[in-house]
């Protein structure tokens, strides 16, 4: 006998108890035992009671996503979100309106490689369900990887121990063609070890008020960057950025400073004199949205979700049709992993 559902007062259909039949059919989806579903001590961390008598479940996932198309995350009046395409397609799946939470709230142009959201629903649905379903109604651009039942008092969002972004820069006289929405572009030669030491000036707990757009809405400027590592591999160059959080525009106004110094216009030190006078009007500009991507977001394993695997970003090197490794993720001890190119050249010519 099917599940029969009602519309309740808010607008969102009420399950009936399920006949005996029906709980097994979907029990045996499940990585827990039928009995669950009746909601003892032993599996409050996977269900809910509402107080009007219905259960949830909360699903943390991870997307991936090209921003080139979109006006960033946030749902917004007559935008198109990545926020808006992903409720939209969750909610056909569930048959009831879903809003998600999300790790981390990214521009327009940016991209993401491990994004991490939440929401709580009362549909019964497998977890592969979940992404494929949604995946096949999703616009081109945006992936669902995995879904994971989890605890009722997990947040995307405030659990977030430490997120890490990447940002991406072709130094190369010619503009790139193919990958103009992939990476950041700069056309004078930089100097790998002047944004090196320029960089590390910016590693642990700082006022990072220079480096935050005007319209930032966060109550402190104080954030803990735990890692900010420049790399270059060929024509390509890599900013890999961690911390607890990120204020607005924090990691493309730190992009842009250090290019700053690469390119000779200021000593290393200037860095740290924007940490000391906190004047953003005396920073560089802010770099272009097109290289960035938010590349993973780390959680107590307490929250027994999936492990975060960072995955070894690879490029083609403008003037090869070879694939660089452009990250440490890909390394072990300095050595290249199978399959990488270790012997890219650096073709970048100024002339």
């Amino acid at each position: 006998m099917a599940c029969a559902k009602a519309v309740g007062n808010d607008g969102l259909p009420n399950q009936r108890p399920m006949s005996r039949w029906r709980a097994s059919a979907y029990t045996s989806l499940l990585p827990f035992p039928e009995k669950c579903l009746k909601i003892p001590w032993t599996c409050r961390y996977k269900y809910h009671q509402n107080h009007d008598g219905s259960f949830t479940v909360r699903i943390a996932m991870v997307l991936e996503y090209d921003g080139s198309n979109f006006c960033g995350w946030q749902s917004q009046p007559g935008g198109n979100t990545v926020q808006d395409a992903v409720e939209a397609a969750l909610s056909e799946i569930a048959g009831e309106a879903i809003r998600v939470v999300t790790a981390g709230r990214t521009d327009a142009g940016v991209h993401a490689i491990y994004q991490v959201l939440h929401f709580d629903t009362r549909a019964e649905r497998p977890m592969n369900a979940w992404v494929r379903g949604a995946n096949a109604l999703l616009p081109s651009g945006i992936a669902l990887l995995w879904a994971s039942p989890t605890a009722d008092d997990f947040h995307a969002r405030y659990c977030a121990l430490e997120r890490c972004y990447l940002y991406l820069l072709l130094n190369h006289p010619v503009r790139p063609g193919l990958h103009q929405h992939r990476v950041g572009w700069y056309h004078h030669p930089l100097r790998l070890e002047s944004m090196q030491m320029g960089a590390q000036m910016l590693v642990g707990e700082h006022d990072f008020s220079a480096f935050r757009a005007a319209a930032c809405q966060a109550k402190s400027p104080v954030r803990t960057l735990t890692k900010l590592e420049v790399t270059r591999v060929g024509n390509m160059v890599a900013f890999e950025l961690r911390a607890n959080a990120f204020l607005h525009h924090m990691v493309r106004n730190i992009v842009g400073c250090l290019v700053y110094v690469g390119k000779g216009k200021f000593r290393p030190d200037w860095i740290g004199k924007l940490l000391e006078n906190g004047k953003r009007s005396e920073a560089a500009p802010t770099f272009s949205a097109s290289g960035l991507y938010l590349a993973g977001v780390a959680y107590d394993a307490r929250w027994k979700l999936p492990p975060f695997v960072e995955p070894p970003l690879t490029a083609i090197v403008p003037g090869t049709n070879r694939p660089a490794i452009l990250t440490s993720w890909a390394t072990s001890g300095g050595n290249p992993v199978a399959g990488a190119t270790p012997e890219v050249r650096d073709i970048c010519r100024f002339e």
